[in-house]
């Protein structure tokens, strides 16, 4: 009969926390202040004289083409970064959102806590959102945004495997709550703009308070002009000194190392 030494007994029972530990790392960036000093590129800093457009959540078929007008007509582009599963409901929203010359990113498939995922898990929500993308506009996203802006160690491998850059956001509206107004939503984004930001809304309440994306829709117009009162271009992450998206050719199935189809 064998016996475990003591300290490899120890060892081994501390193995789970340390790995645990390793897998939540990264939710230190989730802190604003911390992270808009020491990770830049995390938090979507670009060039001073701009200021990139964001929105999550979509697409949805009731409130994005209500901002897709307004963005019309403003003369503006912004960057969409969509859920997998929205995105596979409403194709044609998706496509309008591109045919439009927007930027589309992903958000995941599902808007899911990543720190509840394993790595494989991650994997699959990551490739099957960008495939979905991929398949119905042609073009292979580049950037991913993590459900409530908490990335994981296992988010940080699986978005590199599949060539996504993670970027967060310096300013927000917390528009998604019942209590958010369009007042209080301008009012909260521009408290922290400054040239070089990115600004996170939300079309899609699909997360949020019902009826929520409306606060969001009212206070753009104001966020927009504040922008340009401010000496600030505002449009896309690819505008902002950020890589742009890729041809579906370039692009192969996720998991595999040959050319194919999209699509899980």
């Amino acid at each position: 009969m064998t016996t475990t030494h003591p300290l490899r007994k120890a060892a081994l029972a501390a193995l789970p926390a340390a790995l645990a530990a390793v897998h939540c790392a990264p939710v230190v960036s989730t802190f604003g202040p911390l992270r808009n000093r020491t990770m830049p590129r995390l938090s979507g800093r670009g060039r001073p004289d701009h200021v990139a457009l964001t929105f999550d959540d979509g697409p949805d078929p009731l409130s994005t083409p209500f901002f897709l007008r307004l963005l019309e007509r403003r003369g503006v582009r912004a960057t969409f970064f969509l859920l997998g599963s929205e995105a596979h409901r409403s194709p044609g929203v998706v496509r309008e959102i591109a045919a439009a010359g927007h930027e589309i990113g992903i958000h995941g498939w599902l808007h899911r806590p990543l720190l509840l995922r394993g790595p494989r898990a991650t994997y699959d929500d990551f490739a099957r959102a960008r495939d979905t993308v991929a398949d119905i506009t042609g073009t292979r996203p580049t950037l991913f945004r993590p459900p409530y802006g908490v990335m994981s160690t296992a988010a940080h491998v699986a978005a590199r495997r599949l060539a996504l850059t993670p970027v967060l956001w310096t300013c927000w509206g917390e528009d998604w709550t019942a209590r958010a107004t369009p007042e209080s939503v301008h009012r909260t984004v521009t408290a922290d703009l400054d040239g070089g930001g990115t600004i996170l809304l939300h079309d899609s309440d699909c997360t949020s308070a019902p009826g929520a994306w409306r606060s969001a829709l009212g206070a753009l117009p104001r966020i927009l002009d504040t922008c340009t009162e401010r000496g600030y271009q505002v449009g896309r992450l690819c505008d902002h000194g950020w890589p742009g998206p890729g041809p579906v050719d370039d692009v192969h199935p996720a998991g595999t190392g040959a050319p194919g189809r999209f699509g899980r």
